[in-house]
């Protein structure tokens, strides 16, 4: 489904439009007769979730915004009200609407045509029927009014399309979407957007000795791949580039630790991390945001066929660790850690990994936020939380004590893969820090990145969980370095 967002500068008297508001009042840019009015008034004023006004020739809508609320929380109400009106606003029919508000920062509209937007996604691919196929009578044009600064409609559009482009990735079926499928998918990406993507094939990657994304590879008849993405603009204004690191697990089986249950039922989505990382790439380039980004995407799936790897294997990493496996299922930390000891080619000034890790980070922080640790500079998590609220996608803290790391040892090898079932989320993000010498973010979206429902605009159907918070943060620290 392709929206188009344009900001006008005015409203005609038969354009349908939802306003937003902070008073009971009716701005005198909205066209209604005298009962009209009294009657959006007295709903108004009983505090109503919103209320609709049909003149037959044209629809108004009022929401009126919580001003006593928090910014960030208010924003995100607008947003979580979008989606409740969503049947509402499609049962009407509209080509084409206005979004303004009154009284109110610009924010406040977008943040209702975000919440929109990301609320009416539906993959429909697959489907054969044509009145299946048909995307709804959601409006095709949004039309901001009053938005001054137009580099927000780039940015906004920007953002929408690159999570709608993380969802389709990840409502793919596997059998489509295997690891060279995904690494054809990000080249697309990058082209359409005007970043670098090299796709490095297994021979390279055996040639590199990678061993964990190749153990992880052995139960596979697809072969293995490493993408780079790459967005160096003219005028960047960071010495070192920023890295991120994407989880690319096509799909989840366990491996010989096999999953049981619903646990394997929504595995498809154990490429969200990596899906997550072009989404980004993508709004990077698009906005021409002067940040040097690279992007790192080890991907395979983990299946149990083969010569598939197994409990108390040692393999040998890219780096030169040895790893003791103790469960096949904590596979992609070992393909993330790869890919953390590539980076460092690159001397980056921050490494940031974003993945569906691990079963401990859902269930310590449900679908309420995404757990991050690391051992970066702390105005890295303050710029990192302030992200968070402002979009929504808030973080919560994990300690990262080096004793966490003793969980780790083994009689064997250097390391073991896993560390036990306590405090699980921790001694992932332990393990990744022993393959990089560079600081380090690492984001466990397992409990915001998978969802059983809808929750609101954050749909089941691939949520996009970590896009926008990343999105904004680097476009933030784009912004403090140029101040520098």
């Amino acid at each position: 489904m392709k929206i188009q967002i344009r900001a006008v500068s005015q409203i005609s008297p038969d354009q349908s439009v939802i306003c937003i508001v902070g008073k009971d009042e009716i701005p005198s840019h909205i066209v209604l007769n005298r009962s009209e009015k009294e009657y959006a008034l007295r709903r108004l004023s009983e505090n109503d979730e919103y209320v609709f006004v049909n003149s037959y020739y044209k629809c108004t809508y009022f929401v009126k915004a919580n001003t006593e609320l928090p910014h960030f929380m208010m924003l995100e109400e607008i947003r979580k009200r979008a989606s409740s009106m969503k049947q509402l606003i499609r049962a009407n029919n509209h080509t084409e609407i206005v979004i303004t508000s009154e009284g109110l920062s610009e924010d406040v509209s977008e943040a209702f045509a975000e919440g929109f937007i990301l609320s009416i996604y539906s993959f429909r691919k697959y489907k054969t029927k044509e009145e299946e196929k048909e995307k709804g009578r959601y409006p095709q044009k949004i039309l901001l009014h009053n938005i001054k600064n137009k580099d927000k409609v780039l940015w906004l559009s920007a953002l929408c399309e690159a999570v709608y482009m993380v969802r389709d990735l990840i409502n793919e079926p596997p059998n489509f979407l295997n690891a060279p499928a995904l690494a054809r998918e990000i080249k697309k990406i990058g082209n359409s957007a005007g970043f670098t993507v090299e796709v490095l094939n297994k021979g390279k990657i055996e040639a590199l000795k990678m061993g964990g994304l190749l153990a992880v590879n052995r139960g596979s008849i697809d072969p293995p791949v490493f993408c780079i993405l790459e967005w160096e603009p003219e005028g960047k204004v960071n010495n070192r580039p920023l890295v991120l690191v994407g989880k690319g697990v096509i799909y989840d089986t366990g491996g010989l630790n096999i999953k049981t249950g619903e646990n394997m039922s929504q595995m498809k989505a154990d490429m969200a991390g990596a899906a997550t990382v072009a989404g980004i790439m993508y709004v990077m380039a698009k906005c021409n945001i002067p940040l040097h980004v690279i992007g790192l995407v080890p991907a395979t799936d983990n299946r149990p066929g083969g010569n598939a790897y197994l409990q108390g294997d040692i393999i040998t990493m890219f780096n030169g660790t040895t790893v003791e496996i103790g469960n096949t299922d904590a596979e992609g930390r070992l393909i993330l850690a790869d890919a953390l000891s590539y980076a460092g080619k690159y001397k980056p000034e921050l490494i940031i990994d974003i993945a569906t890790l691990t079963g401990s980070a859902a269930m310590t922080f449900g679908n309420k936020a995404i757990a991050v640790m690391g051992n970066a500079d702390e105005k890295y998590f303050k710029l990192l939380e302030e992200a968070g609220n402002m979009v929504y996608e808030r973080v919560a803290r994990l300690p990262f004590w080096d004793d966490y790391k003793e969980m780790l040892k083994s009689d064997v090898a250097d390391i073991k893969n896993v560390g036990g079932r306590e405090a699980g989320a921790i001694t992932a993000g332990k393990f990744l820090e022993s393959f990089t010498e560079y600081p380090l973010i690492h984001l466990d979206i397992a409990g915001t990145g998978i969802l059983k429902k809808d929750d609101y605009y954050r749909i089941k159907e691939g949520p996009g969980s970590g896009l926008r918070l990343l999105a904004v943060f680097l476009k933030w620290l784009a912004s403090e370095m140029e101040k520098r």
